[in-house]
C-alpha cells in the first residue's frame, strides 16, 4: 500500500493533526457525531466517517485504528463481546510496552483508555463495570484472544473503501475469543449501580 494510504491530501491533513491517541480520541468525540439509528445498517470506512462526520462504534473504530496507522502504529482492533448487548470494537496502540485504547461509544465509559494495561486481558477489564444494557446488566462476557491488524484487509482498500466493511465485522464473528469470566461466575454478576448507570449516560444519544 502507498505511502497516503489512498487518502487524499485532504484527508491526510485532517489525520496528521491527529498526533496522538488522546487528540484521536477527542476527535472522535467531539467531531464526530454519535450515528444510533445507523448502528447495524452502515459500516463506514474511515474515509466515509470523515467526510460524513458521523459514526457508530466500529466505524469510530476503523477511523482510530486507520489515524494510529497514519501515525506509524499498527493498525490494531479488539473485539469485546456481550450478552443481550451489542458487542464493541477497540482500536488498541501501545506505548512503552503498555496497551490502550480507543473507541467511539454512547456511552461515556466505552471510550478512551490510557497505555498503562500490560495485557490486552488487563485493558479488556477496564471496561466491565461500564459494559451494561438499557436495563441495567453489564454485558461484557468475551474478547478476541488476539487483536487483530486490519493490514490483513489491505486488499479491500478498507481505509477508503464506498463500500461497507461488513466483511470485517463478520471476521470477528469467526476468531477466538476468551471469556472475562468462567460461565458459574456469570448467574451471580450484580446489576449497575445507579449512579455509575446514570453517569455512564452523560451525553449519550437519545
Amino acid at each position: 500500500m502507498s505511502a497516503n494510504f489512498g487518502l487524499t491530501s485532504r484527508e491526510l491533513s485532517v489525520i496528521k493533526r491527529l498526533t496522538s491517541p488522546e487528540k484521536i480520541q477527542y476527535f472522535l468525540d467531539y467531531d464526530i457525531g454519535y450515528n444510533k439509528e445507523a448502528d447495524g445498517e452502515t459500516c463506514r470506512s474511515p474515509r466515509r466517517v470523515l467526510r460524513d462526520r458521523v459514526g457508530h462504534c466500529a466505524e469510530g473504530a476503523f477511523f482510530a485504528a486507520a489515524a494510529l496507522r497514519v501515525h506509524g502504529h499498527e493498525p490494531l482492533i479488539v473485539d469485546l463481546e456481550a450478552v443481550r448487548d451489542d458487542d464493541h470494537l477497540l482500536a488498541v496502540f501501545k506505548e512503552h510496552g503498555r496497551w490502550g485504547a480507543i473507541a467511539k461509544s454512547n456511552y461515556a465509559g466505552l471510550r478512551f483508555r490510557e497505555p498503562v494495561y500490560r495485557t490486552i486481558r488487563e485493558l479488556v477489564m477496564s471496561y466491565y463495570e461500564h459494559y451494561y444494557n438499557p436495563a441495567g446488566e453489564k454485558t461484557l462476557r468475551g474478547y478476541s484472544t488476539r487483536p487483530v491488524n486490519l493490514k490483513r484487509f489491505d486488499r479491500m482498500n478498507w481505509m477508503t473503501a464506498e463500500e461497507d466493511l461488513w466483511e470485517i465485522c463478520e471476521y470477528f464473528c469467526t476468531i477466538a475469543h476468551s471469556r472475562v469470566m468462567p460461565p458459574q461466575a456469570e448467574r451471580k454478576r450484580r446489576r449497575m449501580d445507579r449512579r455509575l448507570y446514570e453517569a455512564g449516560m452523560v451525553g449519550a444519544v437519545k
